[in-house]
């Protein structure tokens, strides 16, 4: 594990990454957990992760201090436990696809949001179909608590391929939306 030096992987939005992070920052100012100027400070908007450890990172910055490789590393360990997970929830997955098209899938739309770039074809349209038509018996308070404690599991063995900077993970449990 390293600290952020900086932002060693590239960054650019994707297909959904700026609606994304616009919509965010326009809720958070309302709720006022940003500044009413969050919209113009670079620290904010910017898609790579400031190196003052005491600023918090943005989701849609975590391509910048992570990469690609631990991302998809992550989705993977996520997607195994989903496999191996009780009948009620993993059926829900594996009805849609197996676990190398979820991978895939999740991959491309982790990266796209935490600004890697345009990888997740389809954007919010492809995202509420498959909430809407795919996964609707999971979006409730089961399928969340369910879906989070895996998400919990998954980042405590995955320390290895986080950085040692607490932002990272912090930012990947607690992106909760505003709107909210």
């Amino acid at each position: 594990m390293t600290k952020i030096n900086g932002s060693n992987h590239p960054t650019r939005h994707g297909y959904m990454s700026e609606k994304i992070q616009g919509d965010y920052i326009t809720a958070a100012i309302a709720k006022n957990l940003l500044p009413a100027d969050a919209h113009r400070m670079s620290h904010i908007i910017s898609l790579t992760a400031p190196r003052d450890e005491s600023t918090p990172i943005q989701f849609w910055q975590l391509y910048s201090a992570l990469g690609q490789d631990p991302i998809v590393t992550i989705v993977q360990n996520f997607y195994e436990r989903v496999f191996a997970d009780e009948d009620w929830f993993r059926s829900v997955f594996a009805r849609v696809g197996g676990i190398g098209h979820h991978i895939n899938t999740q991959a491309s739309m982790w990266i796209d949001v935490m600004g890697g770039g345009p990888y997740y074809h389809g954007a919010e349209f492809r995202l509420s179909f498959h909430h809407t038509h795919n996964a609707i018996q999971l979006m409730n308070e089961k399928g969340a608590k369910r879906w989070s404690q895996l998400m919990r599991d998954t980042l405590d063995a995955s320390s290895t391929v986080m950085t040692d900077d607490p932002r990272i993970r912090t930012s990947i449990v607690t992106p909760k939306h505003p709107s909210r």
